[in-house]
């Protein structure tokens, strides 16, 4: 590090990055790749000391083809370079005891961290408190810059293309967060008729910036028994009322503002419409029927859940339900609609969010039964606290008859009114079938006059795990829809 200063100063924010691998499996853990960090002065929010460096993982298998197009760190760039704990000591010192920040850092950075001293056996560094500038800025800055990735930030504020490197995204981090509090500070001073009639401002600027902000009390960040963060750590934390007192970036006035679920995803899992490579893979070149489970060939036994990454520069995760080492996706044959299209709720983009009800017979509802309880488990076990909602629904006034929703997802075309499922129908004329495509991206208005109640249907349906805004649960999506003549 470049003249690091003494470990007894500890007033710095420590803006820290890591660059590491990515899992291509189930349960297997993140190496460490790169360590980044710019020690920074509270008053002015400039650059004080800095430190990078390449880590050489203790398993170099670890690096991939995937992991090299997400941050273009090769196995060659990491084998002469020191193992994590050859710079522990250092990382210690860096972060021990002084405020973290960084982008994601309370989903991903920081877990990182405990997880590789805790390989060396060693205790790892506690943080004075910690700032997550995603969860921040989107209570602060709203969603005008759209997803609040570090990249589309950047390029919101025209600063440049991220490079997925530890040092250059903190410096990136730091100047947008400087970006976004100019915003916001020129808001601030602007009439309310001037921000309630702009374009670039979200609904909520006018009202937060009249509302009286309270001072919380300060909470510390540290579990007692474990010395690690404790899981109800506030976004902005202190350790007393002294320090923060006298800490010239207390920012604590923030903290009833931001809620825990904002570290969440914002966006309902049929509009993210997002799949790992390693899920994509599995059906590639597929079928329309393969890659879809039939009920009988379904062993509950085998049906899992578990966490896999967003191979999408993120570095976020995303529960999945398989069937052995297979994506589980259904084919459910002869489906019988209980009420037709529901499409009284909008999406962000205007669109109508269109589902409807089905009947459940005995073997779909074992296997719904399963899946739910395989994915609240993991759910709870990551530390959720979203109430679980069950994707099989109990009809009161109709005695064993157990019915799920089907959604049909949106387009993303810009046709606010079309929808992303193959529509087909199936005539029968004695004992053949014959099946013809109606639309690949039929409008609301057909799915309405062809999903009427008493309809009967066969249903190719994915499995997507949600947790948005504290409600949690499993949404089946439509792929296709074959109705019956």
């Amino acid at each position: 590090m470049v003249g690091l200063t003494p470990a007894e100063d500890r007033s710095e924010i420590a803006f820290f990055d890591l660059e590491t691998t990515i899992p291509f499996r189930p349960g297997q853990p993140y190496a460490i790749l790169e360590f980044g960090s710019i020690l920074v002065c509270p008053k002015k929010l400039v650059e004080l000391r800095n430190y990078s460096i390449l880590v050489r993982p203790a398993n170099l298998d670890f690096i991939t083809p995937r992991s090299v197009k997400c941050n273009g760190i090769k196995r060659e760039d990491v084998e002469p370079a020191p193992s994590f704990a050859d710079i522990a000591d250092t990382v210690f010192d860096i972060l021990h005891g002084r405020i973290w920040a960084g982008h994601n850092i309370l989903k991903f950075d920081c877990p990182r961290i405990r997880e590789a001293f805790a390989e060396i056996g060693r205790d790892p560094p506690v943080p004075k408190g910690t700032i997550d500038s995603l969860a921040l800025l989107t209570q602060r800055f709203g969603r005008r810059a759209g997803d609040m990735k570090m990249a589309t930030l950047a390029k919101y504020f025209g600063l440049g293309n991220q490079t997925h490197r530890s040092l250059d995204d903190v410096r990136m981090n730091l100047e947008v967060l400087k970006y976004c509090a100019t915003v916001l500070f020129l808001e601030s001073s602007l009439p309310d008729e001037l921000i309630e009639n702009s374009v670039t401002t979200t609904p909520e600027t006018s009202s937060r910036r009249r509302r009286n902000i309270k001072t919380s009390p300060l909470q510390s960040p540290t579990d007692q028994k474990t010395g690690e963060n404790s899981t109800t750590i506030p976004i902005l934390s202190f350790v007393s009322s002294a320090e923060a007192q006298t800490d010239p970036f207390d920012m604590s006035t923030l903290k009833n503002e931001i809620a825990p679920e904002v570290l969440q995803s914002d966006f309902p899992m049929e509009e993210k419409n997002q799949q790992s490579e390693a899920v994509a893979s599995e059906s590639e070149g597929t079928s329309d029927q393969e890659g879809f489970f039939e009920l009988d060939k379904i062993s509950i036994s085998s049906i899992r859940a578990t966490h896999i990454p967003l191979y999408d520069g993120s570095q976020t995760m995303k529960l999945q339900l398989f069937l052995g080492d297979k994506p589980l996706q259904l084919h459910c044959p002869r489906l019988k609609v209980r009420f037709g299209i529901n499409g009284k709720f909008m999406d962000k983009a205007g669109r109508r969010r269109l589902n409807f009800l089905v009947d459940l017979y005995p073997s779909l509802c074992s296997v719904l039964q399963e899946c739910d309880s395989a994915a609240q488990t993991i759910s709870v076990d990551s530390g959720s606290g979203s109430e679980w909602n069950p994707a099989v629904m109990p009809m009161k006034e109709f005695l064993n008859c157990p019915t799920a929703r089907i959604h049909v997802p949106t387009e993303f075309n810009g046709d606010v009114d079309r929808y992303a499922a193959e529509i087909h129908q199936k005539e029968f004329s004695g004992a053949t079938a014959i099946q013809k495509l109606i639309s690949c991206n039929p409008k609301a208005e057909e799915l309405e006059s062809l999903l009427n109640r008493g309809t009967v249907l066969d249903a190719f349906l994915s499995l997507e795990p949600y947790d948005y805004q504290q409600r949690a649960g499993i949404r089946l999506v439509a792929k296709k829809l074959v109705i019956h003549q």
